[in-house]
């Protein structure tokens, strides 16, 4: 099994105010960079960003702060070591035909 070298932090917020609010606290709080936004569905927007757990763990703090400032957090969750098939499913990665 391989296993990522980054972290993978997630802030899901009730609509994109808050998404952009939320990576904007990110990526200024912690050395992480930004892999995206993911919308669900029913105004939900999941921001997700990559680097170390120290700084993807902060900068998930920070999100999450953000969002719940306007009342939008809906979730956050850090995956410390994510295995690397989970690339598959992250923005950005080329989808198979």
């Amino acid at each position: 099994m391989k296993m990522a070298q980054e972290a993978l932090g997630m802030v899901e917020t009730r609509g994109l105010t808050a998404a952009i609010e939320a990576a904007d606290a990110m990526t200024k709080s912690a050395e992480v960079s930004l892999v995206g936004t993911e919308k669900i569905g029913s105004g939900l927007v999941t921001v997700m960003v990559r680097g170390d757990v120290g700084a993807v763990k902060a900068a998930v703090e920070s999100g999450a702060a953000a969002a719940s400032r306007l009342g939008e957090l809906v979730a956050q969750h850090v995956i410390p070591r994510p295995h690397t098939d989970v690339e598959k499913i992250l923005p950005g990665f080329p989808k198979e035909k």
